[in-house]
């Protein structure tokens, strides 16, 4: 594994992309962003959350502050692989990103029976107190995607990332499990996220405007929520159906 940014200060933007848009995307801005090294990288996540979903209901209702915290590894982890521990946080449409380094078996001890690692670091610092405050945090959402990162080339950190295959689960919350789930895009779509440090080159904002492709607010956690709860409440209407006949 290469070197990793371990703290981030951006704006993140979020679209949503269907083929030909993506196509397009890609042709217009092939002599200008440069994909990074990794190519494409499956990217896996464990959420976690109150039992009552604290975190994301309060995310949905799109307040001026809110946060989240996950357990992240590239590809499936080994017991020994590395994972990272990532605060996430957004204040006024800035995003602020925390994240620690540690193997798999040190990061489940921590999170999970709160062994404390043996380093102590600010970042570390700031994410035991994330986890002290939130008392009866666990495990409840897994969330994979595969993903190729850009760059541009005048301005490296412009970053452009793309995600498809999005799939998530409530249940075998272990990233040694392996990336498998429900989909969340439409076969075809993709996320697209801008990450800049300030406001938006005058370039790209206006290649977005005659594709024809525009900002939306979209949380991969969050819209995995929804759909889980929609299926909760259609099986239960379906057995409530059942003991009525």
């Amino acid at each position: 594994m290469g070197s990793y940014q371990m703290t981030f200060k951006r704006y993140e933007k979020k679209y949503l992309l269907d083929d030909s848009q993506y196509k397009e995307f890609v042709k217009r801005t092939s002599g200008r962003l440069i994909p990074d090294q990794y190519g494409t990288t499956t990217i896996c996540n464990i959420y976690f959350d109150t039992p009552d979903a604290r975190l994301i209901r309060a995310s949905l209702d799109k307040p001026v502050y809110k946060e989240k915290f996950r357990l992240r590894s590239y590809g499936t982890p080994k017991k020994d692989g590395p994972v990272f521990l990532e605060l996430k946080k957004k204040y006024e449409g800035i995003v602020y990103k925390r994240r620690e380094r540690m193997v798999l078996t040190e990061a489940e001890g921590y999170l999970l029976r709160r062994e404390m690692p043996g380093v102590e670091t600010q970042v570390l610092r700031e994410i035991d107190w994330f986890l002290q405050y939130y008392k009866d945090i666990r495990p409840a959402m897994y969330i994979a995607y595969d993903r190729v990162a850009a760059y541009d080339m005048q301005e490296p950190e412009l970053r452009v990332t793309f995600d498809w295959d999005i799939r998530f689960r409530s249940r075998e919350l272990d990233l040694r499990k392996g990336p498998w789930g429900r989909q969340i895009l439409e076969e075809g779509q993709r996320l697209m996220e801008i990450k800049i440090p300030g406001a938006m080159p005058v370039w790209l904002s206006e290649l977005l405007d005659q594709l024809h492709i525009y900002p939306i607010s979209f949380s991969k956690y969050g819209k995995a929520y929804q759909l889980q709860n929609a299926r909760h409440t259609r099986e239960g209407k379906r057995e409530g159906g059942k003991y009525c006949a």
